[in-house]
């Protein structure tokens, strides 16, 4: 359940950050909690998130962790009253339970979910609140032209194909069954959003900062070119650009938060 780990590039990432922040924004719209004592805020990417979260419970220790050096840094220069670590969550264990774990936009990265989730659950506080949101974006023709491009020419490693054959996310009801027995409430929905994107191939862009990333990470630059040669066209014929000059981009994501 995973399309391997890209290294990542803030600025292409927040080309439309308007987009990608909204969803992190309703999640945390979310979390209800009374006096939070300690939050991390995991794949915190460049941080927006962890700031609003030390301003909305000042009295807490808000620590902003991610994997990337280069989105750490970014985190560290905007500043904000935040704690900024390098942390992988596939070996993440904190040293005391937590009152809030906020992963928005980043556990479909990681693997084995059936073991993921029932740990970070296990990590809260009584009372304590794991908020999550992940793209359910794998069936979608953004990310299904990359599969039948990449399954159609000699691009990458076996390994490479067989990861993005697999979907990273299971159905929102096995996330259900999964942490019903575990937690004292659970809330779990998806949300459709249909984006208004401007700019030329802007949905190229959109995936060139997320799922399209590790894809042309491996490939050398041969491979690269003929594989965008094949793609880039079947892109904008499924996301047609329309009179008023924007692209409409649906998109949906799944949100979850339990409470322990």
């Amino acid at each position: 359940m995973t399309y391997g780990r890209p290294t990542w590039d803030p600025a292409q990432y927040n080309r439309y950050g308007g987009h990608r922040l909204r969803a992190a924004l309703e999640l945390l719209g979310r979390v209800e909690h009374p006096e939070p004592r300690l939050i991390h805020d995991l794949g915190t990417g460049t941080g927006d998130v962890a700031r609003i979260m030390a301003t909305r419970w000042p009295a807490a220790t808000v620590v902003g962790s991610d994997l990337s050096e280069d989105m750490l840094s970014q985190a560290q220069a905007r500043g904000g009253p935040v704690s900024w670590e390098r942390v992988d969550i596939a070996t993440w264990e904190p040293g005391e339970p937590i009152d809030i774990v906020y992963a928005n936009a980043v556990l479909h990265w990681l693997p084995g979910h059936d073991e993921l989730f029932p740990r970070l659950a296990h990590y809260l506080a009584e009372g304590g609140v794991l908020a999550v949101q992940m793209p359910l974006s794998w069936h979608e023709p953004s990310h299904r032209l990359m599969r039948e491009v990449l399954a159609a020419g000699p691009y990458g490693s076996q390994d490479l194909r067989d990861r993005y054959d697999r979907c990273p996310v299971a159905d929102p009801i096995w996330y259900l069954d999964t942490l019903a027995s575990l937690v004292a409430e659970l809330d779990v929905w998806v949300t459709r959003y249909y984006q208004r994107l401007e700019g030329p191939d802007p949905v190229l862009e959109w995936v060139r900062g997320s799922a399209l990333r590790p894809i042309l990470e491996e490939l050398d630059a041969q491979q690269r070119a003929a594989f965008l040669a094949a793609y880039v066209p079947r892109l904008a014929a499924a996301y047609p650009r329309r009179r008023d000059g924007t692209t409409v981009f649906p998109f949906a994501r799944l949100f979850i938060v339990a409470r322990r």
